[in-house]
């Protein structure tokens, strides 16, 4: 968030009406702001991965509508990362008046202390500027939530300066209308107990907050966005009737539709503290993919987006480790770091009943399926024989803890490994670490097509052979 404020804009309410500022609702605000970037051709949705065709159209229409809008998708389908991007769509900075609870537009004051001041400053009412980071506030919704947490309560500090309990000055406001002119993000809106969904009612429609028994009529100017679970957000699920009639606009969340999608997504969400091949994190996108097909798998909770993130960063790690055992200066993934995905991520999953006690099994096979798709789509055309006949008269050793150069010495000299090494983007390089990476993928497609067979020891090594 920009910490240095505009110090070249109207600081009073007359300078401002001077300017020519003219005030819109948020609303009008995202459609202009979203319309403007349609028509340059800018992306108003920078980091969204794999929703350019599906959901981002959809939220687009629901936007330009002036619609309240819920996201409807299992876990990790990027639904928060999608509210969170909306804050693009608002101006950078908007005029407020300053000192003012909630953040009212000079132009229209909401409260009455803002009136007040209104009426007694007239043009020298002092206007301050707020940022649109400033205009989206997030809540989590869990069981324990209050009325006071969203809509507010009586401040019984204010009841104890000697205001009468029915004075609209005495309200702490909540987070709803805190963010009067922004957006208001409910993550897990059915988790909200009921009657504080209720509390949300006369928000979206009447634009008031009712306190401690009293209406406060607060023409609030807010966009209401939220996510949930589809399971939840039923009739027989934990959202009430009268809410979800309230939202405008239902959009349906999805993972990465598209092998390069689910890739371009862990590129850009790893932290990686090793350098990891792409086919490699192909592998763990293939892997992901496989465990949303499964039917060993509890699909109602979904395989998150976050599980090929965790994967890549678990390879990268498995890859240092190896580099810090064996005294290499560079780390540099390679197959064998794939092994350490599925014991440090099993815990991620939800298994169906009837799989208990096979559940490193079926992880493997889906593991070994990956590499195997990967491998083939990479060294299609490529003949393996040779290698498969060099390694059968001389074993090669792999694992964890043999080098890079040591895998590399251990190749026969032939031309087949070259292409693997071409293909796999190990060429032009001196460090041993792509062209070990690429032969390992090759043994390993020769192995799990049966063309090798392998010993692995419990020292980390595994021996290749024919």
């Amino acid at each position: 968030m920009p910490t240095d404020r505009p110090s070249d804009r109207p600081r009073t309410l007359g300078e401002l009406r001077a300017s020519g500022h003219e005030l819109r609702g948020v609303k009008d605000e995202i459609r202009d702001n979203l319309l403007a970037a349609l028509r340059e051709g800018r992306d108003p949705w920078p980091g969204i991965v794999g929703f350019d065709t599906t959901v981002l159209p959809q939220l687009e229409r629901a936007l330009l509508a002036g619609h309240d809008v819920v996201l409807l998708g299992e876990r990790g389908q990027g639904k928060t990362r999608l509210l969170r991007s909306l804050v693009n769509l608002l101006d950078e900075w908007t005029p407020v008046i300053e000192g003012s609870e909630l953040g009212e537009h000079p132009y229209a004051p909401i409260t009455p202390q803002s009136r007040r001041r209104a009426a007694e400053l007239g043009d020298d009412l002092p206007v301050a500027w707020r940022h649109r980071d400033e205009r989206y506030t997030e809540k989590l919704a869990t069981p324990d939530t209050a009325v006071a947490d969203l809509i507010g309560d009586v401040d019984p500090v204010k009841v104890a300066e000697g205001r009468s309990l029915g004075d609209p000055e005495t309200i702490h406001y909540g987070l709803v209308p805190r963010a009067h002119r922004g957006i208001v993000a409910i993550n897990e809106l059915p988790d909200l107990a009921e009657r504080i969904q209720v509390a949300l009612l006369n928000v979206m429609e009447e634009r008031d907050i009712q306190v401690r028994g009293y209406t406060l009529r607060l023409p609030l100017d807010v966009l209401l966005v939220a996510s949930a679970n589809p399971e939840d957000y039923t009739n027989r699920g934990r959202i009430i009737t009268p809410l979800k009639d309230r939202f405008g606009a239902e959009v349906r969340t999805h993972y990465p539709l598209a092998l390069d999608d689910e890739i371009a997504l862990i590129e850009q969400e790893a932290e990686l503290v090793a350098e990891v091949p792409r086919h490699l994190l192909e592998v763990v996108a293939r892997f992901t993919r496989s465990l949303r097909e499964s039917s060993a798998i509890d699909q109602g909770s979904g395989v998150s987006a976050r599980f090929a993130v965790a994967g890549a960063e678990t390879v990268a790690a498995a890859a240092l480790r190896r580099a810090a055992l064996t005294g290499e200066e560079r780390a540099y993934a390679r197959p064998v770091d794939l092994e350490a995905v599925p014991g440090v991520l099993r815990g991620k999953l939800e298994f169906t009943a009837g799989e208990e006690g096979r559940e490193d099994e079926h992880l493997t096979h889906l593991l070994r399926t990956s590499i195997a798709a990967t491998a083939r789509r990479h060294l299609r055309g490529i003949e393996l024989t040779p290698l498969a006949e060099a390694v059968a008269e001389s074993p090669v050793r792999t694992g964890e803890r043999v080098p890079a150069i040591e895998v590399v010495a251990a190749l026969p000299p032939i031309d087949v490994l070259t292409e693997v090494g071409r293909r796999l983007g190990a060429e032009g390089t001196e460090d041993p670490g792509p062209m070990a990476s690429a032969a390992e993928l090759a043994l390993e497609l020769l192995y799990l097509t049966r063309r090798l067979a392998k010993d692995a020891s419990d020292d980390g090594e595994t021996v290749s052979y024919g």
